[in-house]
């Protein structure tokens, strides 16, 4: 997923020229935050009181109304070129990633965004939450099927949740097993 979403800054230029995007997609790929945790990312929560990026973001889950820190690290060269951006266009908002009434973007505006990249890598059913499933099962297959992890991850209060999210509940296992040839 990872690859796709890089290659549509070469397949339409255009893309590149608002760093939101590319940001709030990084977050997708680089946190284990859902997509409604990441668009109520505030400036401040992300820069310290020198203006600097903050190696960890404490954020509170929506899934479990819970507080949680996320490493930021790898995101920090992007976040601070984002917020240049934004400061050299005058913007002016609590929010890291705004919309045109200074409220942050909803999940509608991102679901827009995420449908035109689907159609710029020739994907049909890239959705908010698809790099988000992607990176859990990344996670459970490279650490050897740690469901434990990923739930972990997740913030989910049950493996069979877990497993359900990451299409792995009883009807899909059962599904799989009806396409496998064992004779």
């Amino acid at each position: 997923m990872k690859e796709h979403i890089k290659s549509v800054t070469l397949v339409n230029p255009s893309f590149d020229e608002s760093p939101k995007d590319n940001v709030i997609i990084s977050f997708l790929d680089s946190t284990p935050l859902n997509i409604k945790d990441i668009l109520k990312i505030t400036k401040a929560s992300v820069l310290d009181d020198n203006s600097h990026i903050k190696d960890y973001l404490h954020v509170k889950s929506s899934n479990t109304n819970k507080y949680e820190d996320i490493s930021i690290i790898e995101l920090k060269d992007k976040i601070k070129a984002y917020v240049d951006w934004m400061d050299g266009r005058g913007v002016k908002s609590k929010w890291l990633f705004p919309d045109e009434q200074d409220k942050h973007i909803d999940e509608d505006n991102f679901y827009l965004v995420m449908q035109r990249v689907g159609d710029l890598i020739g994907i049909n059913y890239l959705g908010t939450h698809t790099m988000r499933k992607t990176g859990a099962y990344r996670v459970y297959v490279q650490s050897h099927y740690n469901i434990s992890l990923v739930m972990s991850l997740l913030n989910h209060s049950s493996q069979a949740m877990t497993l359900k999210y990451l299409g792995l509940d009883r009807e899909s296992t059962e599904k799989m097993l009806d396409d496998i040839n064992f004779g």
